[in-house]
């Protein structure tokens, strides 16, 4: 009996209530496992607005250990009452440290584990270094109840260096919780074609579907795009949201058959990493 996985992106606004967000979440997640999803992505830091187009120290406040994280405690048994697979994009204090990090939660609402954010934008509208230390966790892989998922947060989507990493580790599927939408420094520039494209190539260079969710709404002048979308393992849409749509977007996978698939097109068998030296910096 073949292996299939159902996957969900979930597309909201969210503002200054973190409470209120993780209601709107849980929610979603509700009607999203009613609907059969197996694993379910939420977009990146739901837990509030997305703080980091400007830098504003009061936003410190809003962090927390992971375990101990409200995101975490409230979604967690949600996981285990619903049978579904969380990963959980959040703003975590680890002592004097601050990163944008993800948690884990299994079907059973066990936590298995963190990811740290690797990449670290800074520029208008999108000032994370000001608040994130580069993530210290290196990239992860998890076996879950429904299969083995990589995660990547936001600007990891734009490097196939990550996407690549996390399928030579066993992942089966790539997960891409998302914050992006209007360039202030740019008006005129827009960005959510080409951030399609540079996921969409991680799925056929790496024969692997991808999942991302974005946000949407206009907050204080920055509009986030949403356009959440899961592609095959050939790069073409199997669903997608529009810019402004609020709700859910699923898809289901035969996990063997991409399995097969992988293995006849020769992309792993053919890598000469013996010649990627100049990628960490060796000669």
């Amino acid at each position: 009996m073949a292996r299939t996985l159902r996957l969900t992106v979930l597309q909201a606004a969210f503002g200054g209530d973190m409470s209120a967000n993780i209601q709107a979440v849980e929610k979603l997640i509700r009607a999203a496992a009613k609907d059969g999803a197996q694993i379910i992505l939420p977009p990146e830091l739901f837990q509030g607005p997305y703080f980091c187009k400007t830098e504003d120290t009061a936003h410190f406040t809003t962090a927390y250990p992971w375990k101990e994280h409200p995101v975490v405690t409230a979604l967690a048994p949600l996981a285990k009452e619903l049978g579904v697979v969380l990963p959980l994009s959040i703003f975590e204090r680890d002592g004097q440290e601050f990163y944008n990090s993800l948690v884990t939660v299994d079907a059973d609402g066990a936590l298995l584990g963190l990811y740290r954010k690797s990449h670290i934008p800074d520029g208008p509208g999108y000032e994370e270094k000001f608040y994130f230390r580069p993530g210290d966790t290196g990239f992860k892989v998890w076996n879950t109840k429904f299969g083995r998922i990589g995660v990547g947060i936001c600007w990891d989507q734009w490097f196939p260096e990550a996407a690549r990493a996390m399928m030579l580790m066993g992942a089966e599927v790539l997960f891409y919780p998302t914050a992006i939408g209007s360039e202030p420094e740019n008006p005129t520039l827009d960005t959510r074609d080409r951030w399609r494209r540079a996921m969409t190539g991680h799925a056929v260079s790496n024969v692997v579907p991808v999942a991302a969710a974005n946000r949407i709404g206009d907050e204080e002048g920055q509009i986030f795009y949403g356009s959440s979308f899961i592609v095959d393992d050939g790069g073409d849409f199997l669903t997608d949201m529009s810019r402004d749509e609020e709700g859910f977007a699923a898809a289901t996978v035969d996990l063997d058959h991409l399995d097969e698939r992988r293995a006849s097109w020769g992309f792993f068998r053919d890598r000469r990493p013996e010649l990627y030296g100049k990628l960490t910096g060796n000669r």
